[in-house]
C-alpha cells in the first residue's frame, strides 16, 4: 500500500476538482474552485503552494481566532506546513480575501491510508457564507483522491455551529477516547 500523498509531483500539489454541492465555475489555475453565493459573493477554495506576504498576514489574523494559546504564525512555520508532503493547506477566499483555512493531513498506517482535518478556522466576519463547508468538502474530496479510508477531525463541543456543519457533511461521532500527551520542553 503506497500513500498517494507521498507520491506527489515535484510541484508538491496535484490538481483537484472538488465537488462542493454547488455549481463550480472553472478556473485555469490548478487546485482552485469557485462557488457563486447569494449577493454575488464568491467562495474560492485554494491549495496553498507558496507562502506569500498575503498568506502570512491572513494567518496572523485567523490563527488567534482558532487558539488563544497558539504561538504567532511565522513564515517558517507556514513553510514547514506547506512543505510537508503529508499536508494540504487550504484557504477560503470571499471576493478574493482570505477568510478561512483548513489543514488536511494524509498518512499511511498499517490499517490503511488515513486523514485528519486540523486547524479549521473561518474569520468571524465571514461566518455563515459557506466558507467552512467549502473548505471541509475540498478536504474530504482531496482525502478520497489520495486514497484515505477515513477522515477524522475533532471539534470542541462549544463550537455548536461547526459541529452541526460536520454532521451535515456526513461526519459521525465515534465511541472513542481522545487522549493527548504534551511533551515537556527540555533545555
Amino acid at each position: 500500500m503506497r500513500c498517494r500523498a507521498c507520491s506527489r509531483s515535484e510541484s508538491g500539489r496535484s490538481s483537484a476538482n472538488w465537488s462542493t454541492g454547488l455549481p463550480p465555475q472553472s478556473d485555469s489555475r490548478r487546485g482552485v474552485i469557485r462557488i457563486a453565493l447569494r449577493k454575488t459573493m464568491t467562495v474560492e477554495i485554494q491549495q496553498v503552494s507558496e507562502v506569500t506576504e498575503e498568506i502570512v498576514a491572513a494567518f496572523a489574523r485567523l490563527v488567534p481566532q482558532l487558539s488563544r494559546s497558539a504561538a504567532p504564525v511565522t513564515v517558517e512555520t507556514l513553510r514547514n506546513v506547506v512543505g510537508c508532503p503529508a499536508n494540504t493547506l487550504f484557504v477560503a477566499r470571499l471576493d478574493g480575501r482570505v477568510v478561512g483555512t483548513l489543514t488536511l493531513v494524509v498518512f499511511p498506517i498499517l490499517t490503511g491510508v488515513r486523514a485528519w482535518i486540523e486547524d479549521v478556522v473561518v474569520d468571524a466576519e465571514a461566518r455563515g457564507q459557506q466558507a467552512g463547508a467549502a473548505l471541509t468538502r475540498a478536504a474530504m474530496d482531496r482525502a478520497a483522491e489520495l486514497g484515505a479510508r477515513t477522515v477524522d477531525l475533532t471539534s470542541r463541543a462549544s463550537r455548536e455551529e461547526a459541529n452541526r456543519l460536520y454532521r451535515r457533511l456526513g461526519f459521525e461521532e465515534r465511541d472513542s477516547n481522545l487522549l493527548r500527551y504534551t511533551p515537556s520542553i527540555r533545555v
